[in-house]
């Protein structure tokens, strides 16, 4: 089995994971906000931040690469992970990016893909022989190739959670979901001519600007698996249609509290809470551990008990 430091390497490899900056998803800003969850969510998950009341939330805006100074009209994919403050003052976390779906059910199909990619005159050949040994690849080609367009702004792309979590009713019903969040604002990209003369941190730019004039709001949404879609596989489309508005995340402008002086801040999608459940998805518990390596490869610092569980 592959091991979090093999991946750390694995992303070094391809010109990611510099000293002192996260693994991948390096270059990135924090902003302040608000959750509201809606009626219906209650009545899916008993989570204290789906009853309803305004929560607080951290969130990341981020460019996919290991590399912190990537322009942002590189095409790539993007994240937005999500911290949200309970009453009683833990966490849960939410983590979603751009691509709908990952390139593999394994951490190892994930590292071999790292390992393929690196440059150098074999690159291609690697690259051939990855494909016709994980032949499922090829049909996610699409979908990762959408992931990587660049937007016109943060606020104008939709963000996809690649796991399947538990949610558990009051009354003890559990139904898996797969989280969405989709921006109020709608969807607007940019063409592949006009992105790189753009700023190279025209993103933030441009979100600053637009938080001047408001908050930029995100539809959480949840897409609840049907019969035969798989809980444990984040690289297979679901099949189930039915999907439920959980709530409003808003954006209020900076964070100009955390990283500071020490200060870590992880967004881990295994910091659940009560009424929430992580599947079995071997992806899902790799990423904690590779979370850790990362944050040891950035900081120095053990995470130790901060981290949750696997």
């Amino acid at each position: 089995m592959v091991t979090p430091d093999e991946a750390i390497e694995a992303i070094r490899g391809t010109g990611g994971a510099q000293p002192g900056a996260r693994a991948l998803h390096a270059k990135g800003t924090l902003y302040r906000g608000t959750f509201t969850a809606s009626p219906r969510a209650a009545e899916l998950s008993r989570a204290r931040h789906l009853d309803g009341s305004e929560v607080p939330a951290l969130i990341r805006f981020s460019n996919g690469s290991g590399d912190p100074a990537q322009p942002d009209g590189a095409p790539g994919v993007r994240g937005m992970a999500v911290k949200l403050t309970l009453p009683d003052g833990s966490t849960t976390d939410v983590s979603t990016q751009t691509a709908r779906l990952f390139v593999s059910g394994k951490p190892e199909g994930f590292v071999d893909l790292l390992k393929a990619m690196r440059p150098g005159p074999t690159m291609p050949l690697r690259l051939t022989k990855y494909f016709l040994t994980h032949p499922r690849v090829l049909g996610a080609l699409p979908v990762l190739r959408d992931a990587n367009k660049v937007p016109a702004s943060y606020a104008t792309i939709e963000y996809h959670g690649l796991h399947a979590f538990r949610w558990i009713s009051a009354d003890g019903n559990a139904r898996f979901v797969r989280y969405h969040l989709i921006p109020v604002a709608g969807v607007s990209y940019l063409s592949g001519a006009t992105a790189p003369d753009l700023s190279p941190d025209f993103l933030t730019d441009e979100l600053k600007t637009r938080l001047a004039q408001g908050p930029v709001g995100f539809d959480y949404r949840v897409q609840i698996a049907g019969p035969h879609d798989s809980t444990v596989d984040p690289s297979v489309p679901w099949r189930g249609t039915e999907t439920v508005t959980v709530g409003r995340l808003d954006i209020t402008g900076l964070d100009t509290e955390r990283e500071h002086g020490g200060d870590i801040v992880v967004f881990d999608p295994m910091r659940v809470t009560d009424g929430i459940e992580p599947s079995d998805d071997p992806v899902l518990r790799f990423r904690s551990l590779a979370y850790s390596a990362s944050v040891q490869l950035r900081t120095g610092v053990a995470r130790g008990s901060e981290a949750p569980p696997v």
